[in-house]
């Protein structure tokens, strides 16, 4: 224990050093002097501050809320499921989302009824169809009661989400098309400070109710049997992880477009640098781990002259893949502490 609070003081402070570095940093420099008084009401306007307060504040923490939930939902899934490929989209549920964005921005006039701004309906859209599918989730999860079931249902349902966005983009006109991919690529950049709220309290409270199923994920990695047999209740248990994962999932991919490897590397990240398998452990670890490398991802891709421009997604696959791969080369090994 003396080692994960060592741990997650320096991961604390590294969240920390990025966030003040991605406030400082992008396409114009800002001074340390004009980031700290960016963070006092009364400052003399001026237009370095205002890049801080408007744009590089929303989008540092929109980066923080994104990596910490994405990991803690991967975690939760890699759990549930007990499978160390598992992560927040494998039950469909980006799918569901990136559905229900494809829907507004490929459809769009269809929608020109609704009295919302383009964005802020897209992303409605994604968070109903992410919700849409996890009510699904549900009601697959009461009738079938088996995970591995349960995880070939969720696949199957993004691979028919996936076939029904194509079908929107096969007869959509290119200008639509290019917006959608544009959403595709991923941003951190697509929030306000009026919008923040609508992002940070689902995934601030699925968080802390994901803190709460450390010592029973511990158990579901036994097995269903000997998990119930030590009096945990594993159907709630899946039930509330699935829930807290499609809450964070869909709220995330809404706002911020689907994220890729995020979710998938960041647990088994967490794994190697503590040595442990002890989830009571991970799931702080992973929140501090996550928002760490959703910052340093963003701060490459705004401060970095050779990845300047290049798609969030593509800087996150070029960390996440060599995980993935390092993960299936470990076989059996990723669960267990060393």
């Amino acid at each position: 224990m003396r080692k994960a609070f060592a741990g997650s003081v320096l991961l604390g402070l590294l969240v920390l050093a990025l966030a003040w570095l991605g406030l400082m940093n992008g396409s114009t420099a800002v001074p340390a002097t004009s980031v700290w008084a960016a963070f006092f009401p009364n400052t003399t306007p001026d237009a370095l501050i205002a890049v801080v307060r408007e744009v590089r504040l929303p989008q540092v923490i929109t980066a923080i809320l994104a990596g910490s939930g994405l990991a803690v939902g991967g975690l939760l899934m890699q759990a549930v499921f007990r499978n160390p490929l598992a992560g927040p989209g494998v039950l469909g549920i980006t799918g569901g989302a990136s559905l229900g964005v494809a829907l507004v921005v490929l459809a769009r006039p269809i929608w020109v009824f609704i009295n919302l701004s383009p964005s802020l309906l897209a992303t409605v859209a994604g968070l109903f169809g992410a919700l849409a599918v996890l009510v699904l989730i549900v009601l697959a999860d009461r009738r079938l009661g088996d995970a591995a079931t349960l995880l070939i249902v969720g696949l199957m349902v993004g691979y028919l989400c996936s076939a029904f966005t194509s079908l929107l983009q096969a007869a959509s006109e290119a200008r639509a098309v290019k917006g959608f991919v544009l959403w595709g690529f991923g941003s951190f950049a697509g929030t306000t400070l009026a919008d923040l709220p609508w992002l940070f309290f689902p995934v601030l409270v699925a968080t802390v109710v994901a803190l709460t199923l450390g010592k029973a994920l511990n158990a579901l990695m036994l097995g269903e049997q000997e998990a119930s047999a030590l009096g945990v209740a594993t159907a709630r248990v899946r039930l509330l992880a699935i829930a807290v994962t499609g809450v964070l999932a869909g709220t995330i991919t809404a706002w911020c477009g689907p994220i890729a490897f995020l979710g998938l590397a960041v647990p088994h990240v967490a794994r190697a640098l503590f040595r442990t398998a002890d989830h009571r452990v991970l799931l702080p670890m992973v929140v501090l781990l996550g928002a760490a490398l959703a910052l340093a991802c963003d701060l490459l891709v705004r401060a970095f002259p050779p990845l300047s421009g290049v798609p969030l997604n593509v800087v996150t696959s070029l960390l996440g893949v060599p995980v993935v791969l390092w993960v299936l080369l470990q076989g059996r090994k990723w669960g267990s502490s060393r």
